[in-house]
């Protein structure tokens, strides 16, 4: 095919009804403090009431099986979160539910109503190879679901030497906010769950984007409470 024909967007838009943008709400570590719920209180100690509000953080997830509504995360998106609200790509907006955590493996699994949802495969091997194509589909930043894309650069890698996970590593441009968002191959297949970057000096990506890949996945999937 011409260089000029190539494209991706068949391939996004079988997936990207799969991917959904993750709002988590933390209490405000003021509001732990019963003397600040006082407005004086608050005044004498110069705390403004804005302070008072919950924390929000935003992340990405994907729906790996629509039939029990089970989505797929990071576990530092979701972290203590008092409230997870899920967004799909058709503005549908659901409260979701913990159903459990690999701290170790940086993943999560939610649960939201499985009312008209579409689910991404999850790749049935490790089949990644260095220079194979991929696309990341996520919400860097809040913006809203963007797709990148780029090649497999390394597989086995390990963010530190005592980690003991093998993640994989890809250029396709991962920022703040893809975090917990699908990796996915050329047949439309979710061979990882982006966790993290290398950036030094701030929190722009540089082409150093790492993966939980699919078989590490299965295991905490298969495992009985969600826990390595």
């Amino acid at each position: 095919m011409p260089l000029d024909r190539l494209s991706v967007a068949p391939l996004v838009k079988r997936v990207s009804p799969a991917v959904v943008n993750i709002a988590v709400a933390y209490p405000s570590p003021y509001a732990q403090n019963p003397l600040l719920r006082d407005p004086y209180f608050r005044r004498f100690f110069g705390v403004p009431d804005a302070a008072m509000e919950p924390r929000l953080s935003a992340g990405s997830g994907v729906i790996i099986d629509a039939a029990k509504g089970l989505v797929l995360t990071n576990n530092h998106v979701v972290g203590d979160g008092a409230a997870i609200l899920v967004m799909l790509q058709d503005q549908r907006k659901m409260r979701a539910e913990l159903v459990g955590t690999s701290p170790d493996a940086d993943l999560a699994v939610l649960r939201i109503s499985p009312d008209r949802l579409t689910a991404a495969p999850l790749a049935a091997t490790d089949q990644a190879q260095v220079g194979d194509y991929v696309v990341a589909i996520g919400n860097p930043f809040g913006l809203g679901q963007t797709v990148t894309a780029g090649i497999v650069s390394a597989i086995g890698r390990g963010l530190t030497p005592q980690s003991g996970i093998g993640l994989i590593q890809t250029d396709a441009p991962i920022n703040p906010g893809n975090s917990g968002g699908p990796l996915i191959n050329m047949k439309g297949e979710v061979i990882g769950i982006n966790t993290a970057i290398l950036s030094p000096g701030g929190e722009g990506n540089v082409g150093i984007g790492f993966a939980v890949p699919a078989s590490l996945i299965r295991t905490v999937l298969r495992s009985a409470n969600g826990r390595i």
